[in-house]
């Protein structure tokens, strides 16, 4: 564990931010405001209320945080919000239910820092048999392994919402989530871009009484789904195209022997419709090759352009 004072001397002059998105959480914010004013006294902490209609930003505000507002619904659109209007050196961001190991903060921004990372990922162990609902540990399961598949990338936790950020991460971050998506587009940014992260292991706890989550296992499971679906056709499109291509190819096949095999038997074209389809299949076939072709240097163009923002600015571990 890294003590208050040993943190101090590793990163000396840095600003630290805790960023805290929040709906409805007036039973835990206060005590997580109190644990981050603990572990981390000198930072700024920061909690935007996202149409709460409890006492959640009075309660907030009364434990000693920075409270601030946004509009649209949706913690993808806090998030985008909070990198917006926050300059600090390193950012640290936690939900506002209680439910992750504060104490263990120093150590990923340690982590960050000794090892000049951009992200680190509190990776949630669970603790409680009550933190997890089943379908989110198995939604949570299933949606990692498939970007993990995509990306060629070991992941444990992809959508825990306890990460520490660098201020290039931050201010080079295209977001673009409105919900729940937002850790999935995190990660893949990450991945995509080449940008060094880490996941550490944290223990991860039950809500507390009477608080209850605000992420509906399907509805938002389904669109952490069609997140990944469309980042992935994003960031690796001649890939998804290309898939396409053997599709419309592979019918046109199918539909297309038959009438060859007929001409060279008969010398004539019997079957013109199915001999029409086969054409059309296989002009799709290439259509998609040739999309797929033009995204890819799309893709490539994009990720040149994020990399000269993240550039910008300087590594988290320089002095």
């Amino acid at each position: 564990m890294i003590n208050i004072r040993f943190m101090k001397m590793m990163i000396p002059n840095k600003k630290i931010a805790v960023i805290i998105p929040c709906y409805n959480e007036e039973i835990s914010i206060a005590g997580v405001v109190a644990d981050f004013r603990k572990y981390l006294p000198d930072a700024d902490i920061y909690v935007y209320d996202n149409n709460s209609t409890d006492k959640t930003a009075e309660k907030a505000r009364k434990a000693g945080a920075i409270v601030r507002s946004e509009y649209y619904q949706g913690k993808g659109n806090v998030v985008r919000r909070m990198f917006a209007d926050i300059d600090a050196d390193i950012y640290v961001m936690s939900d506002g239910d209680k439910t992750y190991d504060i104490k263990r903060t120093p150590d990923l921004i340690d982590e960050l820092v000794k090892n000049n990372l951009d992200m680190v990922i509190g990776a949630r162990k669970e603790v409680d048999l009550a933190a997890y609902r089943v379908g989110h540990r198995t939604g949570n399961i299933l949606l990692t392994k498939l970007v993990q598949k995509f990306f060629k990338q070991n992941l444990v936790d992809m959508l825990s919402g306890f990460r520490v950020f660098s201020k290039r991460f931050v201010k080079s971050f295209p977001a673009q989530s409105a919900g729940f998506e937002i850790e999935t587009e995190l990660t893949v940014h990450a991945l995509s871009s080449r940008i060094p992260f880490k996941e550490i292991e944290t223990d991860y706890f039950a809500r507390p009484l009477g608080s209850e989550s605000k992420l509906a296992t399907y509805k938002d499971g389904m669109r952490i789904l069609l997140m990944i679906v469309n980042l992935i056709k994003d960031e690796r499109p001649l890939f998804c195209f290309s898939l396409f291509t053997i599709f419309f190819f592979i019918l046109s096949l199918c539909f297309g022997l038959p009438v060859v095999e007929d001409f060279f038997q008969t010398h004539q074209v019997l079957r013109f419709p199915r001999a029409f389809l086969a054409m059309g299949l296989m002009i799709l076939a290439v259509i998609s090759l040739l999309v797929g072709l033009i995204l890819d240097s799309v893709s490539k163009s994009r990720k040149e352009v994020r990399r000269m923002a993240y550039l910008n600015y300087p590594a988290v571990g320089d002095r």
